[in-house]
């Protein structure tokens, strides 16, 4: 028997997406969020509020990196969610986590994220619920020690965690539990 639960936003996985922006004086500044994702083969889209610092960034800059939070750097990229770029002027070196410029984009590449999509914004729009960012991705790079042979990013070493959103934790992703477009063949 189901029992209801109220309205929440009730979805998992959710990915936990480093958006990562250069502030007005050239520094770097990343954000921890959770509400975005893939809304087209080369398309994002990302939904934030209006006051954070990366839409300021977003607006002035026109572009942004979105990484995927490995294992490795959860602590950092918790930290990321934690402190606010509008309170913390040294919130990214405060890490100790580098950064390169993009050569696609006016926007900074997180060193130690092994998958980075690297996006200009397309539209920001104004919704009753909260700013909804789209952006093309121009370009993706990825960590040799992410791929596999065939040079595809392989799961498992990518390392990738998930937001919970019923309980607020994080949880480890990776194992293999069955074929895309296959394991379903059998009721066809």
């Amino acid at each position: 028997m189901k029992k209801e639960i109220g309205v929440q936003p009730a979805l998992y996985p959710m990915p936990v997406l480093m958006i990562a922006t250069y502030n007005e004086d050239g520094t770097v500044d990343v954000m921890n969020m959770a509400w975005g994702g893939i809304c087209a083969r080369d398309m994002v889209a990302l939904n934030i509020s209006r006051g954070h610092k990366t839409a300021k960034n977003l607006e002035a800059r026109g572009a942004f990196t979105l990484s995927v939070a490995d294992v490795a750097h959860l602590d950092e990229s918790d930290y990321f969610g934690i402190a606010s770029g509008n309170k913390v002027a040294d919130k990214f070196e405060r890490t100790g986590m580098t950064a390169t410029k993009s050569s696609r984009v006016d926007a900074p590449v997180v060193d130690q994220y092994p998958i980075t999509l690297e996006c200009s914004v397309v539209e920001m729009q104004e919704q009753p619920y909260g700013l909804r960012v789209l952006g093309k991705i121009e370009n993706v790079l990825a960590d040799e020690a992410v791929l596999n042979e065939d040079g595809k990013v392989d799961p498992v070493k990518l390392n990738a965690f998930a937001f919970d959103q019923f309980q607020s934790g994080y949880y480890a992703l990776g194992e293999k539990v069955g074929q895309a477009w296959s394991n379903g063949k059998r009721f066809m």
